[in-house]
């Protein structure tokens, strides 16, 4: 039997496949220092776990409504009126399994096929491989430090043809963990909107800002998608929780597509996240944030000093993209040689598109910051400096 011709666009998750090797290492007996994992290194909060137990206790754990607890619904929308002064109507907001439920839900109910999307490159890899997924086409949009690895509204009425149907961004963005300022959301939705296209803006990043508040997208207009999740500033990765925030016009045909592909997200984890609010839990995961902050001062500054270009300071996230062309020609064939001989992983920038991948590497900050130091110092030893 033949296996499908868009599985051929659709390249592997290289960072997955350097933790397992990471990981095969590390039972062999060799010590490994993580700077390449995607997720919060801290427990679950608390109070987020009790309210699961309190749950579980009960013995009835069947689906809920395709769209998500009603209660969470109605917990996420006073989240945005208090974190962001914005009135969202629980109506519109769809519980997902984890951000990537979120991401398929929407594209699935905008993408046709052949319709082209613009995504930053570089850029989360699923976003263009779910586009690809659904018959669309993605196209790539190079962006830099000059614009803080942004796209802007010039380049994106450059790139805009007949077939383009929408524009995907991030902020804060994986890898490079920059923000899009308001006026420049504002921007580039002037531009998508004129066309009568349709704008995506992922904000599972939200939360995790250092000397800033980013500001959601929701501010400008009632017609933008927002998707987020419980994943990352809530450190909820494995319990797959997100949410899509949809146009009014769209939420039934986004139900309808959530109740083939999943029936419902994970009835525990939602009874969970609704602690997630709390404020104790919210003072919990400000402390974290700040814990996070401290990890970035320490790498940042550490991966210049052995020569990495660190060109756009992450402003969120917790992630470095840094020009690693100064070091190794090629960043892959450098970060299996750092995995294997200094005992330090890394992400190679092959993962996040076309735009100069072997120049570029992307470190996390998610471990503790004295395993941060280590890494560096074995980085060190490793570069003779």
């Amino acid at each position: 039997m033949n296996i499908a011709e868009r599985m051929a666009q659709i390249a592997p998750f290289h960072v997955m496949e350097l933790m397992a090797k990471a990981q095969a290492l590390e039972a062999q007996g060799k010590s490994i220092i993580h700077l390449e994992v995607g997720e919060p290194g801290f427990p679950t909060a608390d109070p987020i776990v009790a309210a699961a137990q309190r749950f579980l206790a009960g013995g009835h754990v069947h689906y809920t409504a395709a769209l998500g607890l009603r209660e969470l619904r109605e917990a996420i929308s006073a989240f945005y009126q208090s974190r962001y002064g914005v009135d969202v109507s629980p109506e519109r907001i769809i519980i997902t399994a984890g951000a990537s439920g979120a991401l398929l839900l929407a594209l699935g109910v905008l993408v046709n096929p052949g319709d082209e999307w613009l995504l930053p490159d570089p850029g989360y890899p699923c976003n263009r491989h779910f586009v690809r997924l659904l018959e669309g086409q993605p196209v790539s949009l190079p962006v830099g430090p000059d614009t803080r690895y942004q796209p802007d509204a010039a380049q994106l009425a450059a790139a805009w043809t007949a077939k383009t149907k929408g524009l995907l961004v991030a902020s804060p963005a994986n890898p490079t963990g920059t923000l899009l300022s308001l006026d420049d959301i504002r921007a580039l939705w002037r531009e998508v909107a004129h066309r009568g296209g349709s704008l995506l803006v992922d904000e599972i990043y939200h939360g995790l800002t250092y000397g800033t508040d980013a500001e959601s997208a929701l501010v400008i207009s009632d017609d933008i998608f927002v998707i987020n999740s419980f994943s990352k500033y809530f450190g909820m990765t494995g319990w797959r929780l997100g949410w899509l925030v949809a146009p009014s016009r769209y939420v039934r045909d986004v139900e309808k597509l959530a109740q083939n592909l999943y029936i419902a997200p994970s009835t525990v984890a939602q009874h969970a996240a609704l602690a997630a609010f709390r404020p104790e839990t919210i003072a919990l995961l400000e402390a974290r944030r700040q814990e996070f902050s401290a990890r970035r001062d320490v790498l940042v500054p550490g991966l210049r000093h052995l020569g990495f270009d660190v060109a756009a300071e992450p402003q969120g996230a917790f992630y470095v993209y840094a020009r690693s062309d100064g070091l190794a020609a090629d960043s892959f064939e450098l970060a299996d040689r750092l995995l294997t001989q200094a005992g330090v992983a890394a992400t190679p920038g092959l993962d996040f598109g076309s735009n100069g991948p072997e120049k570029h590497m992307r470190f996390s900050y998610t471990i503790e910051q004295t395993l941060i130091e280590e890494g560096l110092a074995r980085l060190g030893k490793f570069f003779g400096r």
